[in-house]
């Protein structure tokens, strides 16, 4: 079995520094400003760091257990995406398929262009393609990530309220209604593409998206804790966050995971834990593979992992310079430029209640971090990072 545990030392990691790590999230705890964590350091297949520091829940006494289970948000998006692919590698579906070809209710699509102060309605050029979606390109937009008419639309339909009693099905008849923010193909915008994906996944599998994800990727990767809910045997693992914002901010409020969602977003509805999550990484680490068991071919996992936007400008908050999008996931494009440091090649992506996660082939290297903190996500993402490549010995 891969990702037992190993002595730090023999895998490349100075083991100094990976408590070095841990002390500073210690030391974040102890000042107030982090609930808990738990980090997980990967090498050569095998975990050199696997530690929890903090409460599971602030508002009660008790450690974190490094089995704690995290809403990880964005973080469901690398699955769905795969689980896409592998509907491509069955000869199911195609990357150039018009979204249409699946979801209908996309036939009609109109881009929203301002103009003096005016919202005109245009005809699309081409149809957003299912390569679109996996890579932010479709036209598509977050009603959380700035102003305009588009995210002003997306707001006053409850787009991003999941539970209204919309299943998947009716939540996308709502989006399709709605015009697009770009044409499609035009702009990489991070978006609520990857909703759109998750219920492509259910028209051509037949199943919803999360029998499909424990039938063919969460139960064959052993991820026994993922999934859109967590079982009331193990609702006394859920990782909670602070009440209050520690520094003042307003607080997105989090989602229940121990009801049944009305619908299953494959954009940002699942709930993990380190090691599970590790396993899936472990799998596209190892070329689509883990243990026995393959999701996906090795040329796959490459194409899934190399930049797909090439010219096509992205919005700022999208990438980090120096970046590309895969399918599903950020990717280095270039060495140095960003603000942390990573290989070219590597991949990473984080969820919005302060989850994150990278992987770089060049150093046989993975690493993921469970946290609730919304507010405080990027400085912990960046800190992470930084002190994991801190750690390497070689």
């Amino acid at each position: 079995m891969t990702l037992n545990l190993s002595d730090p030392a023999d895998i490349g990691l100075c083991p100094l520094r990976c408590q070095r790590l841990v002390d500073r999230l210690q030391s974040e705890v102890d000042g107030g400003r982090l609930p808990g964590a738990v980090v997980l350091v990967a090498r050569r297949g095998r975990i050199g760091l696997l530690q929890a520091v903090g409460r599971l829940d602030p508002a009660r006494p008790g450690p974190m257990p490094v089995d704690a289970i995290f809403r990880i948000f964005s973080m469901t998006k690398p699955l769905t995406s795969v689980a896409a692919l592998m509907l491509m590698e069955q000869g199911r579906l195609l990357l150039s398929d018009p979204v249409e070809r699946h979801l209908p209710e996309f036939r009609n699509a109109r881009v929203a262009v301002e103009r003096a102060g005016q919202v005109h309605l245009e005809p699309v050029a081409r149809p957003a393609t299912l390569q679109d979606l996996l890579r932010h390109t479709a036209g598509l937009t977050y009603e959380f990530s700035g102003q305009g008419a588009v995210r002003q639309l997306y707001r006053d339909h409850r787009l991003g309220v999941k539970d209204t009693g919309r299943d998947s099905a009716a939540w996308v008849q709502a989006l399709a209604a709605l015009p697009l923010m770009d044409p499609p193909g035009t702009v990489g915008e991070y978006s609520r593409a990857t909703d759109v994906l998750g219920r492509v996944v259910e028209v051509v599998s037949g199943q919803t998206l999360g029998d499909f994800l424990a039938g063919q990727i969460l139960q064959p990767l052993g991820m026994v804790d993922t999934g859109f809910r967590v079982p009331p045997a193990a609702h006394h693992r859920i990782a909670e966050p602070f009440a209050a914002d520690p520094d003042g901010a307003d607080l997105m409020p989090m989602p229940d995971p121990r009801r049944v969602p009305d619908m299953e977003s494959g954009g940002g509805g699942l709930v993990s834990t380190a090691r599970d999550y590790a396993r899936f990484l472990q799998c596209l680490l190892g070329g689509g593979a883990l243990d026995g068991v393959r999701l996906l071919g090795p040329r796959t996992v490459a194409y899934m992992t190399a930049d797909h936007l090439g010219a096509i400008p992205a919005r700022d908050t999208l990438l980090e310079p120096g970046e590309g999008f895969g399918l599903g996931f950020a990717v280095r494009t270039r060495a140095g430029e960003s603000a942390v440091p990573g290989s070219v090649g590597t991949y990473y992506w984080s969820g919005m209640g302060g989850t994150s996660f990278f992987v770089d082939p060049a150093q046989q290297l993975l690493a993921v971090m469970m946290m609730q903190g919304i507010n405080q996500r990027s400085y912990y993402r960046q800190q992470f990072r930084s002190l994991v490549y801190a750690a390497l010995l070689d």
